[in-house]
């Protein structure tokens, strides 16, 4: 029995290894479709969120190739392309980005990770003025706390850069609209309003800020999913976050939360494939 038991318990050890090394090590590609009245043309659009610094393949080539396939109109990022390790390379991020801005028109909003090296100089010495540098070389548009409006599309996009302390540890805290007011001003009518946020744990202040659609990412789909539960634990490592992954709404706004391309914290994903994440964005159909 002793020995049954034991056999079965291995079984089940190896089991959850392998489906571990599988998940962290393969992307698939997710596909949501928005409609709106205010979008005057149809655009598709990737999401990237998250890929701290992870190669698919040789110099990212499954990644890159996943895209090209895609054939988007804009590429959106939701940050933490780069990973906040003091002398640690950015090397595939840099790449990354470069590749695809010289093909898309390519905008950028930060992470906590970018947070982190942008505003942290007596720590990580000159690796933001150096990944910042290497950005503006490749003509990305950086959203930090800006906007950029795109009148034949008919939309806006925003970008939120978000304080470091509302990435805290152990706790969840709240922000007010009112905050983003003061961040980065309040959105007109008119416009199809995209929020680049990358912590999607503030959807009700997003929503009540203007943001008919906000683009996440952060919480890397919760490390583990369980059916019915979801995600277990996010990257504040609190357990079962509310947005792990997927679209929510909330009173006619939307939020696409990407699971990420990659991970850190918890550097594992079991039953939770990173995510390459494509939106079609097109005007309302009226429907006889």
């Amino acid at each position: 029995m002793w020995i049954f038991a034991g056999v079965l318990l291995l079984l089940i050890c190896l089991f959850f290894i392998a489906v571990m090394i599988y998940d962290s090590n393969r992307f698939v590609t997710v596909n949501y479709r928005i409609e709106d009245v205010r979008i005057r043309k149809r655009t598709r659009i990737i999401l990237l969120a998250d890929l701290h610094n992870k190669k698919y393949g040789k110099d990212n080539e499954k990644l890159l190739s996943a895209i090209d396939a895609a054939q988007p109109d804009l590429i959106l990022s939701a940050g933490d392309m780069m990973t906040s390790v003091k002398g640690k390379s950015m090397e595939p991020a840099e790449r990354l980005v470069e590749e695809l801005s010289a093909k898309y028109p390519f905008y950028y909003a930060n992470g906590n990770h970018e947070y982190r090296i942008y505003h942290d100089e007596e720590t990580y010495g000159s690796m933001g003025s150096k990944y910042r540098s290497a950005l503006e070389k490749c003509n990305v548009c950086l959203l930090e706390n800006g906007s950029v409006c795109l009148p034949d599309l008919g939309i806006r996009i925003w970008g939120l850069d978000l304080p470091i302390d509302l990435y805290k540890k152990f706790r969840e805290t709240k922000i007010s609209a009112s905050l983003l007011d003061d961040l980065i001003g309040k959105p007109k009518e008119g416009s199809y309003h995209i929020l680049l946020a990358h912590n999607p744990a503030f959807f009700e202040s997003y929503a009540e800020w203007g943001a008919d659609l906000t683009l996440a990412g952060h919480v890397h789909g919760g490390v583990m999913r369980l059916p019915v539960l979801g995600g277990v634990l996010s990257t504040s490592l609190t357990l079962f976050p509310k947005y792990d992954g997927g679209l929510f709404e909330r009173n006619q706004k939307r939020m696409i939360v990407s699971r990420g391309l990659g991970s850190h914290t918890i550097p594992i994903r079991v039953f939770n494939p990173a995510e390459l994440v494509v939106i079609d964005l097109d005007t309302t159909v009226q429907r006889r």
